[in-house]
């Protein structure tokens, strides 16, 4: 049910030195994601004004020969890419292909999910200052502008602290892991299904984020809930929400 992928390090790092390979299989030959790619990404040039490349096609990800190349030939310090599972709405497009891309708070950001929160289409529907309209007809892209329009206008210190709260709530509709990037921080959410790499050497930091693990040995599983920003490959700040299980669900969500 869809698949994310995460990068972010201190330097930019070539293909080759990543498994960032591995994932054009996942969709739709090695795993069960066979309706649409997506890849956003920085490229060295960009990397003062945080501008996001962004390609996806509503294909297999794994019969595509430009999803190749680009897992081939990438170099970034700064990745989210997304294969889908079709599910809500059982629909390829390229405006239902992950991931979505919106302007807010002075920033381009981007959001990737997997999982599954079908409620929250008709909560931001109903939303009188929805703070911005979705272009396909995904649950995920109605949760990122509700997302957004919790953020924006919020003050800047404190904003890590309202996305975890309003994350939360989103996680109590369904299932609602995810990966948001400002250009700058790489932000991780694992309700359920989730790992993380990270490496330290003496001259780079890595943390990868994928959501079953794409290598060897060294993965680890978020912990139910848990939310953690990276910039330049170092995790700057952990919390770990704790959304209940779907059974008493709220009536509006604040």
């Amino acid at each position: 049910m869809c698949e994310l992928f995460g990068l972010s390090a201190s330097r930019p790092l070539s293909a080759g030195e990543t498994p960032l390979i591995r994932f054009p299989p996942r969709g739709g030959q090695t795993a069960d994601n066979p309706d649409g790619w997506g890849l956003a990404w920085r490229e060295p040039g960009d990397m003062a004004a945080g501008k996001f490349h962004l390609v996806k096609e509503p294909t297999p990800g794994w019969e595509s020969p430009l999803f190749a190349r680009l897992a081939e030939a990438l170099v970034s310090d700064l990745v989210v890419g997304h294969v889908r599972k079709a599910r809500f709405p059982p629909v390829n497009s390229e405006n239902n292909t992950h991931p979505f891309r919106r302007q807010c708070c002075g920033r381009v950001w981007v959001f990737a999910h997997n999982g599954l929160v079908p409620e929250v289409v008709e909560l931001e529907r109903d939303n009188q200052e929805r703070y911005c309209q979705p272009e396909g007809e995904t649950d995920s892209e109605f949760a990122f502008c509700h997302l957004l329009g919790h953020l924006h206008g919020h003050p800047a210190g404190d904003w890590l602290a309202e996305l975890a709260r309003i994350s939360e709530l989103i996680a109590w509709y369904g299932k609602f892991n995810f990966l948001l990037s400002d250009g700058d921080h790489l932000i991780a959410y694992g309700h359920d299904r989730l790992h993380y790499l990270e490496t330290a050497g003496d001259t780079e930091q890595v943390a990868l984020i994928a959501t079953e693990p794409l290598s060897g040995q060294g993965w680890t599983a978020f912990a139910p809930g848990e939310l953690r920003i990276y910039r330049s490959g170092v995790l700057l700040e952990r919390l770990l929400t704790h959304p209940p299980e779907p059974a008493s669900k709220p009536a509006a969500m604040p």
